[in-house]
């Protein structure tokens, strides 16, 4: 099996690491982990994390 490829910071050349994220939305937050630089604290945002679980808080959000 082969291993995950290691994402790494276009600006500080580091491996990036799981880490929670707050994200704010329309004065609400909710919290994530992803993928940052331990350096400079660059956020990695998934494709599937932007069109899944954040488009579905913009709408619910947006709804209220």
């Amino acid at each position: 099996m082969a291993e995950k490829p290691t994402l790494v910071c276009n600006k500080c050349q580091v491996g990036l690491t799981p880490s929670a994220a707050t994200f704010k939305y329309l004065k609400r937050s909710f919290q994530h982990e992803v993928l940052r630089c331990p350096e400079c604290g660059q956020v990695y945002l998934p494709e599937e994390l932007v069109t899944g679980k954040m488009k579905e808080v913009e709408i619910s959000l947006e709804e209220k």
